[in-house]
């Protein structure tokens, strides 16, 4: 009895040292299934009740001859008249489809001027077909208009807030097409990394397997890992994706510095890593002012006037600390520190990492954006 309760005091601990750390992350986050995806859709339309902030036909010619169609099919012929209505723009419309939409059911769309409309305010949509990247009709789009900004002005000055030409309609689209996709009936999934890596397509393979007890999963590249459906889960794929979508392993990241140079946002993994290496950085300060003198001719002179004669004084000072070693196999935060420590701001220090990285002495890429 004592031996069997160390066992068990024993096993229970080792559990609780599996635990997965902070690290740990699910697979669900990590990968999407291969076919279950999102179509984007794209149509033509008008939106009409607009208060003067419409297109101007006679610079917006597709508006107006949308207009005289739309009029066409409706039982009303326009053509050959001359038509001033400023209530009426041309617009795109844009939308996503998500995966396993069901015929019926209603997507939000996203309305984009198209001329030189000033203002969608208050404005309804008419009948959109969308179509999709293969030239089907998916779904049908219409209703009213809500926009999130706004545009008021006089004779001399005007306000604008947000972009008044650009409106969303909530459930404003009906699916009409649904995409025929079996998922039940695959013999295989493919799971697609959202970030490539060698070593985490293996870690999700391995932990696939060990959930599974038999070699279902295997990594076929750095962004893809193809899982048999086993016997047990045939006619059944999407149980065996609930249950795979919940394990949870720990990513693999490459060492990489993102550098933006147009605002000065400097992000690195925590895998980046540099070798001795000794750092100065100096800033040479430019002072000019300027002070201007009035110069005038003696009194009761006969020649002469009055001038401004410029006065300018130039300073160069150059400030800068001594040369900073940083050691060899520091971490990212002793790395961030012993850079901080030079007292340098955003700017100087993406020239900073880019030397580094020229002079060999930096395991990490550095991607410029």
């Amino acid at each position: 009895m004592r031996q069997a309760l160390a066992v068990t005091i024993a096993a229970w601990i080792l559990t609780c040292g599996a635990v997965p750390g902070e690290a740990a992350s699910r697979i669900k986050d990590l990968a999407n299934v291969e076919g279950v995806r999102q179509n984007q859709l794209i149509g033509y339309g008008l939106v009409v009740g607009l208060n003067g902030t419409g297109d101007t036909i006679n610079n917006s010619p597709f508006t107006r001859q949308s207009l005289t169609a739309m009029l066409e099919r409706l039982g009303t012929n326009i053509r050959g008249q001359t038509l001033r209505t400023q209530n009426v723009a041309a617009v795109m419309v844009t939308s996503n489809l998500p995966a396993f939409s069901t015929q019926g059911t209603r997507i939000d769309v996203t309305v984009s001027a198209l001329g030189d409309a000033k203002s969608l305010q208050g404005g309804t949509l008419l009948v959109t077909p969308l179509l999709a990247a293969d030239g089907n009709v998916y779904a049908v789009a219409q209703g009213s208009l809500t926009i999130g900004g706004f545009e008021a002005g006089g004779e001399a000055a005007k306000i604008t807030k947000g972009v008044p030409t650009v409106g969303r309609i909530a459930n404003g689209a009906l699916i009409e097409r649904e995409i025929d996709f079996a998922l039940n009936r695959l013999n295989q999934v493919r799971l697609a990394l959202r970030n490539a890596d060698f070593t985490t397509a293996k870690r999700i393979a391995s932990a696939i397997n060990d959930f599974i007890g038999a070699p279902t999963a295997e990594p076929l590249d750095p962004s893809t890992v193809q899982v048999t459906v086993p016997k047990q889960y045939h006619d059944n794929v999407v149980a065996l994706l609930t249950e795979i979508e919940q394990l949870q392993i720990e990513p693999d990241l490459a060492a990489k510095v993102i550098i933006d140079e147009r605002s000065g946002v400097i992000v690195m993994g925590r895998d980046v890593r540099v070798s001795t290496v000794a750092v100065a950085q100096g800033n040479l300060t430019v002072t000019i002012s300027e002070a201007p003198q009035v110069s005038q001719p003696a009194p009761f002179a006969n020649r002469g006037r009055t001038t401004v004669v410029p006065r300018s004084r130039v300073g160069v000072q150059e400030e800068g600390k001594k040369l900073a070693v940083v050691s060899e196999g520091v971490s990212l935060q002793q790395l961030v520190d012993g850079l901080n420590a030079l007292g340098i701001g955003p700017r100087d220090l993406i020239s900073i990492l880019q030397a580094i990285k020229a002079a060999g002495a930096i395991q990490a890429d550095i991607e410029v954006m």
